[in-house]
């Protein structure tokens, strides 16, 4: 018999950590992972059940999975939703939801019986990763204790439940010994980390701390490599960490998703509704890290948004000078709060500011990209093409920001750390040169 698995990841940064567990434990137990549903004792299928076309993305695969091997376990979020699941594919040999890993494994246990020889010595310490070796996801919780309207996550992923400080930690320290430079620090709420504990106070190395947000960062700052942080929900005590960017201990990069900025919209979505308390510590984060990166992500067409919601977003946009942003338009979530707000907003109209905001949002970050050039950046190797090498600053997280582009040079490799000058600017990306290049074109043996 096979002992082979098929896995496809859909989904956020947060599905591929679920996933990275769940092929850990199964390469631990002698599993092997292959590529193609045709090579398969059983395929595992994370999914995705946030918005509707995410729903269709884990259907569709779970179609074409079940037409090519017939033998497929779902997990992840969808899968609090086992009956839309079996209303699509009756025939799926087990579902379970998000973060199940251990029921996951124990499907594949019941259709693909283990190795008598299990080769867990080949499994590196630090478990498998989906991402490039200088690179990896640390989630530090599960759930969610808000009830924003336009969202159904706590109703999939279930409340705040925190990872322990030392987990956490030892997990940091694992990923650093095996050569990632950069840690990026996610859950559905970063900064309410802890909340869950009540702030519960562990030893680690010899000296007590807290879980808490602050907690955590100022101990994965002291790994020595890039520690970013993603999903930082705006709670004053987000506050306290910037000087910890400031002193160089973490990166100075806050996603923080602020959704709108029009007082009547925030209080729909049940979001925090004070724009001018947003943009006052936006002012006072800068004053403190004048070199901080500011991230956020938007939504335009929810439920009830005028002309007049719309243009205090634009007007928010000018006002906070963001330098990363994301814009989604409004999608009616199966058994979300705001599909019963009246006033839905005309499909044409969502299109159409969109466009708006992405214009201007465009200029806003090509001008703040533009007042760049001439800096001296230091950057992280991702990829070596023949045409160029790929590299991001600190302002820039994989998959989601911009880039910085490189000449071709020899001798350079993916997770290198290098000091560029940046030459010109787009309204996305930067393009550099290097410091410290050879007249061959090749790198110093020291680099």
């Amino acid at each position: 018999m096979t002992n082979k698995v098929g896995f496809v990841s859909l989904g956020c940064p947060k599905a591929l950590v679920d996933s990275e567990r769940i092929i850990t434990q199964l390469r631990a137990e002698g599993y092997e992972l292959v590529s193609s549903y045709e090579d398969a004792g059983v395929v595992v299928i994370n999914t995705c059940g946030f918005i509707d076309a995410a729903v269709k993305e884990s259907l569709d695969t779970i179609k074409e999975a079940m037409a090519a091997n017939g033998k497929v376990i779902v997990t992840g979020c969808l899968g609090a939703k086992a009956e839309v699941i079996r209303e699509a594919c009756p025939d799926v040999l087990h579902i379970s939801g998000a973060h199940a890993y251990e029921e996951v494994v124990r499907a594949v246990h019941q259709h693909l019986p283990p190795p008598a020889d299990p080769f867990s010595q080949l499994v590196p310490a630090q478990g498998i990763k989906l991402t490039p070796r200088h690179y990896a996801y640390l989630k530090i919780s599960e759930g969610c204790n808000h009830k924003c309207s336009f969202c159904i996550i706590p109703s999939m992923r279930g409340k705040l439940q925190s990872y322990s400080m030392p987990q956490l930690l030892t997990e940091a320290g694992k990923l650093k010994e095996a050569g990632v430079q950069e840690l990026l620090v996610i859950s559905q709420d970063t900064s309410a980390y802890g909340l869950d504990t009540r702030y519960q106070q562990v030893n680690w190395q010899g000296k007590e701390i807290q879980t808490r947000f602050y907690d955590l960062c100022e101990q994965l700052g002291e790994l020595g490599i890039w520690v970013r942080l993603h999903y930082v929900y705006p709670y004053p005590h987000v506050d306290d960490v910037i000087p910890l960017m400031a002193e160089g201990k973490i990166l100075p990069y806050l996603d923080i998703p602020l959704q709108h900025a029009s007082p009547a919209l925030l209080k729909a979505m049940k979001r925090p509704a004070n724009s001018e308390n947003t943009l006052a510590r936006i002012q006072k984060w800068r004053q403190i890290c004048p070199d901080i990166t500011l991230r956020s992500t938007f939504i335009v067409g929810f439920p009830g948004e005028t002309e007049d919601d719309f243009e205090q977003l634009l007007e928010f946009l000018q006002e906070a000078q963001l330098d990363r942003v994301g814009c989604f338009q409004y999608s009616p979530v199966n058994g979300a709060a705001a599909n019963a707000l009246a006033n839905p907003v005309p499909d044409e109209i969502k299109e159409e500011r969109f466009h708006r905001f992405m214009q201007t949002q465009a200029a806003i970050s090509a001008e703040r990209l533009r007042k760049k050039i001439g800096r001296t950046e230091t950057v992280l190797v991702d990829e070596v093409r023949e045409e160029h090498i790929i590299a991001r600053s600190k302002a820039d997280a994989p998959e989601i920001d911009g880039l910085v582009i490189l000449p071709p040079a020899q001798g350079i490799e993916a997770g290198m750390m290098l000091d560029v000058s940046i030459t010109d600017s787009d309204a996305y990306d930067l393009y550099a040169e290097y410091q410290d290049v050879l007249a061959s074109g090749a790198f110093s043996s020291d680099e």
